[in-house]
């Protein structure tokens, strides 16, 4: 495992998870999912995603931006719930709070290709991941694209938090494995990214 990647697994019980996912009901009906596209290309996403806080990331043709408002409502987004933020408080390290939280919906063979999180302008708040639902294949490698790489299985409740040198590091999510969870009724993914974009 990378320096600095600390892997925190089952760190949410049942019900902590439940009322994650409650929450985060309220805030789908508020800000929908939507599916972000490639720069350039226009080729889409194989998730759907939305976000919490007062920034949130989003893809199109334009390019990789964080932004106060939705894409397509125009609205701001949600507020990050208070129990994403205890979280953070508690197991990132860090003595600010996170100004984004991403939305990712993984169903129906949903991946995400090796790719690092180099948008922020603060690199050196860690990135802290929250899995809730079906066991997602992981896939970590270096600061380098190529070379070695390793695989976990993230699991409903687990916790990742990316600091140190693994910050920077080309990470993706290889596929679901479904029927792992009965977390969601209709089965599927939800990941929980947690990020600090400005400078305090």
């Amino acid at each position: 495992m990378q320096p600095g990647l600390r892997y925190l697994p089952g760190h949410l019980g049942t019900d902590e998870q439940r009322l994650l996912v409650e929450a985060l009901r309220t805030a789908v009906a508020e800000a929908p999912l939507f599916i972000p596209v490639m720069p350039r290309t226009g080729r889409p996403f194989t998730v759907r995603m939305t976000n919490l806080g007062p920034l949130g990331w989003v893809s199109d043709r334009a390019g990789y931006r964080y932004q106060p408002s939705h894409p397509e409502t125009g609205r701001p987004w949600p507020a990050i719930p208070d129990r994403l933020l205890a979280l953070w408080r508690a197991v990132s390290g860090y003595p600010h709070d996170p100004e984004a939280c991403l939305v990712n919906f993984y169903n129906g063979g949903a991946k995400m290709g090796l790719h690092r999180d180099a948008d922020e302008e603060d690199l050196a708040a860690p990135v802290l991941s929250v899995s809730l639902g079906d066991t997602a294949v992981f896939r970590m490698g270096g600061p380098e694209r190529g070379g070695r790489t390793e695989t976990l299985k993230l699991a409903s409740g687990d916790v990742l938090v990316m600091g140190g040198s693994s910050r920077l590091c080309y990470h993706g999510i290889d596929r679901v494995l479904p029927g792992t969870s009965t977390l969601l009724k209709d089965g599927g993914r939800i990941n929980l990214t947690l990020r600090r974009v400005t400078r305090p």
